[in-house]
């Protein structure tokens, strides 16, 4: 059963692109079908982890064994990674199903669905590894993918600059995450997670000079794999690539942001606890990282008018939670909010792809309005999606986010205290902008002037079904599942998967945490109402007078201006020198231009010889002969 939950993506990959020439939905009918059993079998096996508490590392083939060095290929239960099997391929399923109706004017759509499988066996590929380098594979193998569907539209050029950058940006915590896993190799001479976790405590005092400076070595190893996280995740500095992103279909949005690539690092965090629970500096970096990518995400998301690009930065922002949560050992939370968060964000990305739909490939809300009974069905999906990442009470955003809120205050530190403030806060700027793009999208007068709205429709059964299923995780998932995840007795469950070196007791929290949060996003929804549908002047002035919050915030605090004056304009003017005084005036000059001129001059020359006249022929033999008689003496 598990050896099919992992291989069941990957032939269906390969069949569905080989075989898409049979008949016309061959492809996209296999590779769901295929990814919909190794879903189904990947709750199986969710299930019985919970009932039977039966986890077991089913070695494959060894991989590599050289010396010291030893990697199989291996699929590992344990409950991290029967946890993310369900999120990777249930809602991998879903959009495999969407698609279907999404991509049905898609000449290609065989081809995107065989990149669709290939991503999933990738991501499985890395959450059931049970060493470094299969983990490092997977990291890689989503990262090609998502070149692939971020660039499946080869031929409009944003696609493909948009593609290009997410490779780019990623390759820098790739390098990251490669040097940590150097690291690990080196000292603890190991790469399988067992074995490094189980040494971990005999070097909890080793120094390493690095860069001239001595360093902790664990704390250097978590620095190196957080940025791996970083880059994969988009935290803030590395995430420049998320909002480009959605230059892909909208069914990729869906994967690469509710289940698959950017969940990897939170993935990689938790399941390296053992490492960063003995490095407090590491810990406290991931705080700081977390707390800045959530407010900065949401501030940005406020002002955005590309529907798909909003959802985007709200996963940023919701990651940043994730990581935070991390950081201060609330490991178990992470990962519960991780699996409720990938139910409303696959459900408002696939939500969105279907008002796109009707709307002829819309994106921007400021066109878009009163489509609410074109789309009843869209419409409700869309509510409970955004009812459910605003945390609104007993939905399933509601558990996890405000578990995290509380497990920070109960850590009882600065940095704990902060990412209160923070997560509070940034929950209010969460509802603000979900109910702006809600009520945008959905209320108000209809503003396009491209398409009537008696030609918009609601979306085909083959899109809604997916959406149904979503809106039941979005709905129950998180009452569920609360007490399995970070319940009282939570630590049995993880046990054998997340280290808890000081563990935070979930009780004696004071009413006014409860209350907050709650109070705050129900008060964001009569004000988001007020403030986009029913007096729209108030912000119009804001937009009108250039005000410099908001400038700052439409340009996304100005991030890719700034690598484009520190990084890009430089390193191009370094390849400009280095063109003209390397490649033109050395390279091309003596090489190939250079040889060139030579044998043009000299057939220039020999063509003097082409008279016609039969003298002018017997002097140039005679040359020749004598020429090759001397060459015969000498030698």
């Amino acid at each position: 059963m598990e050896f099919a939950i992992l291989f069941l993506p990957l032939l269906g990959s390969i069949i569905g692109y080989f075989g898409r020439s049979l008949t016309k939905f061959f492809s996209e009918i296999i590779t769901s079908i295929f990814v919909s059993f190794s879903a189904v079998l990947s709750i199986i096996v969710f299930w019985e982890g919970i009932i039977k508490n039966d986890y077991k590392n089913y070695i494959i083939f060894n991989w590599i064994n050289s010396g010291n060095f030893v990697a199989n290929w291996s699929i590992n239960i344990d409950p991290l990674s029967s946890v993310m099997l369900v999120v990777v391929t249930f809602v991998s399923a879903l959009v495999h199903i969407y698609s279907i109706g999404y991509m049905s004017h898609d000449p290609h759509k065989p081809r995107f669905m065989s990149y669709l499988s290939l991503f999933t066996f990738s991501m499985l590929a890395l959450v059931v590894s049970d060493n470094f380098l299969q983990l490092f594979f997977g990291w890689e193998g989503v990262g090609l993918c998502s070149y692939l569907l971020i660039g499946f539209w080869y031929k409009k050029d944003t696609a493909n600059n948009a593609a290009i950058k997410a490779f780019v940006v990623n390759r820098i915590g790739d390098f990251g995450l490669a040097i940590g896993i150097f690291l690990i190799f080196f000292y603890f001479g190991s790469i399988n997670f067992n074995e490094v976790f189980e040494t971990v405590p005999q070097f909890i005092d080793k120094k390493v000079i690095f860069l001239s400076y001595e360093v902790n070595l664990i704390t250097l190893i978590c620095l190196f794999l957080f940025i791996g996280a970083m880059g994969k995740s988009a935290q803030f500095l590395l995430h420049t690539w998320l909002p480009d992103a959605m230059e892909g279909p909208t069914p990729v949005s869906a994967l690469i942001h509710a289940a698959t690539m950017v969940t990897a690092g939170v993935f990689l965090v938790v399941k390296c606890s053992p490492l960063f629970e003995y490095s407090q500096v590491a810990l406290n970096i991931v705080i700081i990282v977390g707390m800045i990518t959530a407010i900065f995400a949401a501030s940005v998301a406020m002002v955005q008018n590309d529907i798909k690009k909003i959802v985007a930065y709200s996963t940023c922002s919701q990651l940043g939670y994730m990581f935070f949560a991390a950081g201060i050992g609330a490991y178990h939370v992470a990962i519960f909010h991780l699996f409720t968060h990938a139910f409303f964000k696959a459900l408002l990305f696939l939500g969105s792809g279907s008002v796109i739909h009707a709307l002829n490939n819309e994106q921007d809300i400021r066109y878009m309005g009163g489509i609410r009974r074109k789309l009843p069905y869209t419409y409700i999906f869309m509510l409970i999606g955004t009812l459910a990442l605003t945390g609104f009470p007993f939905l399933s955003g509601f558990y996890s986010k405000d578990a995290i809120i509380e497990f920070a205050y109960l850590r009882n530190s600065l940095l704990g205290n902060i990412s209160v403030f923070v997560g509070v806060f940034t929950a209010f700027l969460t509802s603000i902008y979900s109910w702006r793009l809600f009520f945008k999208t959905f209320h108000g007068p209809y503003n396009n002037k491209n398409i009537s709205i008696d030609e918009t429709h609601e979306s085909p059964m083959v899109m809604l079904i997916p959406l149904f299923f979503l809106g039941i995780g979005a709905l129950f998932a998180g009452f569920i599942f609360k007490e399995t995840f970070i319940g009282h007795h939570n630590t049995e469950f993880w046990r054998t998967s997340i280290f808890f070196l000081n563990e935070i007791k979930h009780d004696h929290i004071p009413l006014w945490i409860l209350l907050i949060t709650p109070v705050l996003v129900v008060a964001a929804i009569p004000l988001s109402f007020y403030y986009f549908i029913t007096n729209t002047k108030i912000l119009n002035d804001i937009k009108n007078n250039n005000l410099s919050f908001y400038n700052f915030f439409l340009n996304k605090w100005y991030i890719d201006e700034l690598y484009n004056s520190i990084f890009v304009k430089p390193i191009k003017k370094i390849g400009y020198i280095f063109w003209v005084s390397g490649d033109l005036n050395i390279i091309d000059r003596f090489g190939p231009d250079g040889i060139s001129k030579i044998v043009k001059k000299i057939s220039n020359k020999a063509s003097k010889f082409q008279t016609g006249y039969i003298y002018d022929y017997a002097f140039v033999m005679l040359i020749g002969l004598s020429i090759l008689l001397t060459y015969l003496i000498l030698r």
